[in-house]
């Protein structure tokens, strides 16, 4: 026996002084660190945890602490509760907070919600075993069994708790959100439920709960052709991706400090902050500039492209807020035949900006549409390079490493809350904020964006429905750093 293991008559002393909820809880606390005996018993998956040196002195006074026994940390493990909580205060944590909350949630139940929510989940689950005396970790585990349930996917769960009216446990479910999309992976792991860490090749933070469905739409994507905001995308098993990502042959470099320039020219004035706070997290090093009229934009793009710098990045990053029409934006000047957007484009492929030769370049464009009888002709102004013909269609961009999501909504969205940021680029943030989002490929992201854009346009009048564009000329997966 090593010294971080447990001595066998401990594990045999704990195991005889729990009772059956209590051993209940430990085996569903300890599913994720030995999945495949997701069916022993607690003796079994102590054993197993403790040959595997998994499972040391601390972490069993932790499994203690779970369960609430503070009687058998004293007398079994001589330690105190105190103890064992400045541990956990220094982030030395067996338990995934997953687990602890679902835990905590069951110790709040009285057995007739229990029953109700094994009721309502009839809607949602209708093949689901309904034992009258199943346990709400019992109905998790099945839930998990399902993919209807996973660290990041708790809204199932939400839902139920709403109907019987627990709005406590709403809220501690979103406490659980906040903290998680607020930490790094780095302080506080991230982990997956059992069922899932059981399936090879399977994103096991946000499942494909409807893997197969969407699969033509992704094989346009890899070939780089255009896909348009027409229904809900939902993810493949290969562009999911598996955890955690390690940089491969099949994947840009994305490790640079800075990770790249992120440009962000924001006319209307309202998306500037959070963008900013976004990508900075994300380690790029980020130029904001508000209210710029075309031939400032056009200078400021100019010098941009042309640092030197962005040889020694990964990667680079613009967006662009302005009102405008398909094919052009039109800033802040009030004539206009507006900047076109595939010059934007030309600026930062290869030949006109050799640093990015091979690397990633992301453009993501929020454009408030125009009416053509609202708009005016006598821009004069004058770009650099060879203005090419812009149909009523913007092209697929044909220069390799280009990611180019084109988000459109009529201006009259804009005139009614003008303060209001944009529902494409919140959601673009909130889900890049999210350390468990961005354990998946960039395409694998833009589906979800482009998933609830379209879920926030089934509640408002189509005039103001926001219509989505994602091109791209990817070689490779890009997975941002978690």
């Amino acid at each position: 026996m090593t010294r971080c293991q447990v001595p066998a008559f401990l594990i045999h002393q704990i195991q005889e002084e729990l009772d059956k909820d209590e051993e209940e809880m430990m085996v569903f606390l300890c599913r994720d660190l030995a999945p495949d005996l997701a069916t022993a018993d607690l003796k079994e998956i102590l054993v197993a945890l403790n040959e595997r040196e998994k499972l040391t002195p601390v972490g069993l006074s932790e499994l203690l602490y779970r369960v609430k026994r503070f009687d058998l940390l004293r007398r079994i493990l001589n330690t105190e509760k105190a103890t064992v909580e400045a541990h956990l205060a220094r982030s030395l944590r067996l338990i995934p907070d997953y687990r602890v909350l679902m835990v905590e949630i069951n110790e709040n139940l009285e057995k007739d919600e229990v029953g109700s929510l094994g009721f309502l989940l009839r809607d949602y689950a209708p093949r689901m075993k309904m034992a009258k005396d199943k346990s709400f970790l019992a109905l998790i585990i099945d839930l998990e069994k399902l993919n209807l349930v996973a660290p990041n996917q708790l809204d199932l769960i939400e839902n139920c708790f709403q109907s019987i009216h627990r709005i406590d446990l709403i809220r501690k479910i979103q406490k659980y959100k906040h903290e998680a999309s607020v930490s790094s992976v780095h302080s506080q792991p991230v982990y997956v439920n059992a069922h899932q860490a059981s399936l090879p090749n399977l994103n096991l933070i946000d499942p494909p709960y409807h893997s197969g469905i969407q699969n033509e739409n992704i094989e346009k994507l890899q070939k780089g052709s255009s896909l348009t905001l027409a229904e809900p995308l939902h993810m493949s098993i290969e562009e999911s991706g598996s955890v955690p990502h390690k940089m491969s042959d099949d994947s840009y470099r994305m490790q640079s400090q800075p990770l790249g320039i992120c440009l962000i020219i924001d006319c209307i004035g309202n998306d500037t902050d959070v963008l900013e706070k976004t990508f900075r997290g994300l380690g790029y090093d980020v130029h904001c500039h508000r209210y710029l009229n075309m031939n400032s934009m056009n200078q400021k793009l100019l010098e941009v492209a042309r640092w030197q710098k962005h040889k020694y990045c990964d990667s680079f990053v613009c967006i662009l807020v302005s009102r405008g029409n398909s094919q052009s934006i039109f800033c802040t000047d009030h004539t206009f035949s507006g900047f076109p957007l595939e010059q934007i484009k030309k600026y930062f492929t290869a030949d006109s900006c050799p640093g990015l030769l091979g690397k990633p370049k992301l453009f993501f464009i929020q454009s408030y549409v125009v009416p053509e009888n609202e708009q005016e002709c006598s821009s004069l102004l004058e770009v650099d390079g060879n203005a090419e013909n812009i149909s009523s269609k913007v092209t697929i961009p044909h220069a390799a490493d280009i990611f180019w999501s084109h988000c459109k909504v009529d201006v009259s969205k804009l005139e009614q809350s003008p303060t209001s940021s944009s529902y494409y680029l919140r959601c673009l943030a909130e889900l890049l904020h999210n350390p468990y989002k961005r354990k998946r490929c960039i395409l694998a992201i833009h589906m979800e964006l482009n998933k609830k854009v379209y879920d926030g346009n089934m509640t408002v009048d189509p005039s103001q429905q926001y219509s989505l564009l994602l091109q791209h000329t990817l070689r490779k997966k890009l997975f941002f750093p978690t």
